[in-house]
């Protein structure tokens, strides 16, 4: 099973003493003096990738530096070899063919500063998405404001090559309200046109799943690992309720089970994976929120624990995290709901023992730290405010030899 892009470069053996790095992508403003260009969303109070390092006792971030870049990165990936980190640039100013880019950058694994090796066009406007197919040979990108993914080759000295394939998404969009918003709701973000906001391989690597948002659709791809190149599967998408607005999904470690999170609708979608034909079948739908909850929400981020045992889903506006216990066969049952102690949770992960949770308030400008309970699934806040502006993402580096 591959780990979660957040983990990539995780390695629990490491000692305790290792040098631990988490890396914050962000929204942020054009910087003249870096790389002028102009993001297409509203100006963002990050500075680019923010370095810190990490308190493996407390989940403590403390500031290590920052890689000034005025391109919002948005979504960021580390190599299993903890290297190389690239970061999705979301924007679609960066030049005059409309496109976004796609930053190679070299890790010193010293003290965790950041070297940019190059940057590449990302094969359609606004990426919002990166990850590293299982080989690391090649890197997956979902340009949001696209509606494209792409397949950048990666170099062996790290950089980025011209997209081996880009593929455009067309189709019937959804309507506007979703099937399963909560009462009251209003939420509304991408059923405007085709939107790509996730793209990831499954565990083997054989086949590559991306989500459109805007048609309501989980694609499904054979992928070429020789030539880098996307074919549709024998079920080449499946289609979620008119207006959920598929956002993330993740992979249970059994490989087995897929769950699919809804912007708009608020729900999770278990899925039952066929690994030899990557058909999906949806056997289950929960709401995200808690029972009674009215009004507006949009989903986010969506996490399985490493051994199986919970899944965790972001709820922006309502500003939690809903806790599942997963059953037997897969299916969730709501345990809990914690509040982000910050507005607009756009993503959170585990630190690479999961025994933190690391939440990205993007609107309240910081980062919270939760010590996950590993027997029940509950989180706890530490007290702990990472001021950042408009963060995104978070993922960590070991810095100790590999094992």
């Amino acid at each position: 099973m591959a780990l979660p892009r957040a983990l990539a470069a995780a390695v629990p053996t490491q000692p305790d003493d290792a040098p631990l790095f988490a890396y914050v992508g962000t929204f942020s403003s054009p910087l003249q003096d870096v790389l002028p260009t102009q993001v297409d969303l509203p100006p963002g109070n990050g500075r680019g990738i923010h370095i810190f390092r990490v308190d493996r006792t407390t989940g403590a971030l403390q500031a290590a530096g920052v890689y000034p870049l005025g391109t919002s990165p948005s979504c960021l990936t580390i190599n299993a070899a903890g290297t190389h980190l690239y970061s999705a640039n979301e924007t679609d100013k960066a030049g005059d063919d409309g496109q976004g880019t796609v930053s190679a950058f070299a890790i010193n694994r010293a003290d965790g500063s950041l070297r940019l090796l190059n940057t590449v066009r990302a094969g359609g406007a606004g990426p919002t998405y990166v990850s590293l197919h299982p080989s690391g040979r090649f890197l997956l990108v979902a340009n949001y404001f696209g509606g494209s993914v792409a397949v950048l080759p990666v170099l062996d000295d790290g950089q980025l090559g011209p997209a081996s394939d880009v593929k455009q998404a067309e189709g019937h969009i959804g309507p506007t309200r979703a099937v399963h918003a909560p009462p009251g709701s209003f939420a509304f973000s991408g059923h405007d046109r085709t939107h790509a906001h996730m793209i990831q391989a499954d565990p083997s690597g054989r086949f590559v799943l991306h989500v459109d948002l805007g048609q309501d659709r989980i694609y499904v791809w054979r992928f070429d690992a020789q030539k880098g190149l996307l074919s549709p599967a024998e079920q080449p998408w499946v289609t979620l309720p008119p207006g959920d607005g598929p956002r993330h999904f993740h992979f249970h470690p059994n490989g087995r089970w897929f769950y699919s999170i809804q912007e708009e609708g608020s729900t999770i979608v278990l899925f039952d994976y066929q690994a030899d034909s990557g058909r999906l079948t949806a056997r289950q739908t929960v709401p995200s929120l808690p029972d009674g909850y009215a009004g507006s929400n949009f989903c986010s981020e969506i996490l399985v624990s490493s051994d199986g045992r919970f899944v965790y889903g972001g709820n922006r506006l309502h500003d939690s995290i809903g806790i599942f216990a997963v059953g037997d066969n897969g299916t969730l049952q709501q345990i809990g709901n914690e509040w982000t102690r910050g507005n607009y949770p756009r993503s959170f992960t585990f630190d690479p023992t999961g025994n933190f949770l690391y939440c990205c308030n993007q609107r309240a400008d910081n980062v919270t730290v939760f010590a996950v309970n590993r027997e029940t699934g509950a989180l706890r806040f530490t007290g702990q405010y990472t001021p950042v502006g408009n963060p995104s993402i978070v993922v960590f580096l070991e810095t100790a030899a590999q094992k």
